[in-house]
């Protein structure tokens, strides 16, 4: 629930600064409202109960430094390469990112073995549900995020609306998410991995019929029109991620929650930026002509178009991952 509503303020918020062009900042002043919500947050966690484990990980600085490195190279490479068409700096971003991931495998696998707390430990990797869990979590939040980016394209750049009446179009997304993050728990205790299956496919079908409504309509699309549709998708997003995160959190010992807990806030950031960039390649090669171009409304629906088959490709794929996730143990 927090998180629909987060995001329904987020949208309108958000269009309402780029609207006001507070500052004559444009779209940058965006950012402006973290300086509030940081300084509540630095005040605020003083009032946070916290609990400690009896050993802690000592934040050895190799290990900090490995990790922290490659993310940085993976995702720079990833959200920055596709809009530059990959030059060669973002081929040797990947790689160099991959093999520093080695390395802090081999690090952590070392220091694991020698009787220290890692601060990552690879034997929860291996276990096979939470490793599978990790996966659903990068598709389904590569979803998310990819999504946001297109229809906010479209409906900006493409219609040409002002941006706190695209924001508020987003809303009933928004809104179908936080209804449905609250029945999601109480229906996957009693129905188990099967309600989320079902929320899946609630997903997979409201995205296959938005393709079609962009699709068919073309540059003569009626934001408005696609309201309902966009309910669904909300709702469909409420009924995964609600559940799924804790389902995927409950395979591991409670010993490993915080260690389980950092892996998955780690795949969602990856699974983010690697959705933006898969979408934005479909997208981009869409939008650009022989000449280089950028041209009108329609174009931006057909691009929005090729951008969601990820999406939709993505939902199947992790309907398929589900059902075996429930016949794992």
């Amino acid at each position: 629930m927090t998180l629909g509503l987060s995001t329904i303020a987020g949208q309108v918020l958000g269009g309402w600064m780029v609207h006001a062009d507070l500052f004559g900042l444009g779209w940058r002043s965006i950012f402006l409202i973290n300086v509030p919500i940081g300084m509540f947050a630095i005040a605020a966690v003083r009032c946070i109960p916290e609990t400690r484990a009896p050993q802690r990980a000592a934040l050895v600085g190799m290990g900090i430094a490995l990790s922290s490195t490659g993310l940085t190279l993976l995702l720079v490479a990833l959200i920055e390469g596709p809009a530059q068409g990959w030059p060669g700096w973002s081929l040797w971003s990947l790689s160099m990112a991959i093999a520093l991931f080695a390395l802090f495998y081999q690090q952590q696998e070392r220091r694991r073995v020698r009787g220290g707390i890692p601060l990552v430990d690879m034997q929860l990797l291996s276990q096979r549900r939470f490793a599978l869990g990790a996966v659903l979590v990068l598709l389904v939040y590569s979803t998310s995020s990819s999504f946001f980016l297109c229809f906010a394209l479209l409906m900006q750049t493409g219609l040409g609306l002002d941006p706190l009446v695209a924001g508020s179009i987003f809303a009933p997304c928004s809104l179908g998410f936080m209804l449905a993050s609250l029945a999601a728990p109480r229906l996957a205790a009693r129905f188990g991995m099967h309600a989320i299956v079902v929320g899946t496919l609630v997903y997979m079908l409201s995205i296959a019929e938005m393709i079609v409504q962009v699709r068919m309509a073309g540059a003569a699309l009626v934001a408005v029109r696609l309201m309902p549709v966009l309910i669904m998708v909300g709702v469909g997003q409420g009924f995964i991620m609600t559940p799924l995160l804790n389902v995927v959190l409950g395979f591991v010992d409670k010993t490993q929650a915080g260690m389980a807990s950092g892996v998955v806030s780690t795949v969602q950031q990856v699974g983010a930026a690697l959705g933006v960039a898969v979408v934005g390649i479909l997208f981009g090669e869409v939008l650009t002509t022989g000449g280089g171009t950028v041209v009108q409304a329609g174009q931006y629906a057909d691009a929005f178009v090729a951008g969601m088959f990820y999406n939709l490709g993505a939902a199947m794929l992790v309907c398929v991952l589900l059902l075996l996730l429930a016949k794992t143990r």
